[in-house]
């Protein structure tokens, strides 16, 4: 298994599974606890992870399809209220969202672009379907973009410049001065930055995500986006005993769709 790939991301969630009702403002807390297990961010992780894998012109019809496939696999893992409505409803309009649900769910593109301009590109269907506000949209190309740009070797201070710029987040706070007065929060303008600032200021996986949970927020989601990009940057992959047991957790669906993907990566991302 590729501890360089999605793993991140869904390790993230499972880890943060949790502390998403239980919230904790310390870094020193069990990454595992007999309630940890993957939650939606994952199931909509790898029904993104599938549609790039399925669907060669990436459309949005398909896309639709395959999340409400997923959504009916997996119907009790933790939706948002909206977001339930719209899988089991047989009108598929996007709603205006601009939750964290296009942030976590957008990984995927970030390890399968080959330039930054199709990550951006892929981004905005993966989060369109259901959060076409324009925040929903920066929230999932901010994440895709950092993962891409970690994927290639580009310098911490690149990516926030980037991001920055590009975005108009601000990512020149710290997580010990946002811990104490940050609160929970499910749209993307107030958790999405905050968990690139928690992978930024890190060294390895681990800390990303105890960080991420340590903010006391989104737990789930937000170690899942900052998971992710920590999982895309050479160094910083997720240790391999974490991913061995979070592999574990999934269900054998999953996990055949987890290698699928990944064994699409190798297969796309060779060396001429």
């Amino acid at each position: 298994m590729k501890t360089n790939s999605i793993i991140g991301a869904i390790a993230g969630d499972i880890v943060g599974s949790a502390y998403e009702f239980h919230p904790v403002k310390k870094m020193d807390f069990p990454l595992f606890t007999p309630q940890s297990t993957f939650t939606d961010d994952t199931v909509m992780t790898m029904a993104n992870a599938t549609w790039l894998c399925d669907d060669p012109d990436h459309t949005a019809k398909q896309l639709v399809t395959t999340m409400h496939t997923f959504g009916e696999n997996y119907p009790h893992r933790g939706y948002g209220g909206r977001f339930r409505m719209w899988l089991w409803n047989e009108e598929t309009e996007p709603y205006n969202s601009y939750g964290n649900g296009s942030a976590m769910r957008v990984s995927p593109v970030g390890f399968y672009a080959r330039t930054l301009d199709e990550a951006l590109s892929l981004a905005k269907i993966s989060a369109e379907v259901t959060h076409n506000h324009p925040e929903g949209i920066k929230g999932a190309q901010a994440t895709a973009a950092t993962i891409f740009m970690a994927r290639q070797g580009a310098s911490k201070t690149e990516i926030r410049d980037y991001v920055e710029q590009t975005f108009q987040y601000d990512l020149h706070r710290t997580v010990d001065e946002m811990r104490p007065s940050y609160r929970f929060t499910e749209i993307c303008q107030t958790s999405v930055p905050e968990s690139i600032i928690c992978y930024l200021e890190s060294d390895t996986w681990e800390q990303t995500v105890r960080k991420a949970v340590s903010m006391g927020g989104d737990a789930d989601t937000m170690a899942c986006i900052a998971g992710g990009i920590a999982a895309a940057t050479p160094g910083m992959e997720v240790p391999a005993d974490i991913a061995d047991r979070c592999y574990e957790i999934l269900d054998p669906l999953l996990r055949q769709h987890l290698s699928s993907f990944d064994q699409m990566l190798e297969n796309r991302h060779k060396p001429a």
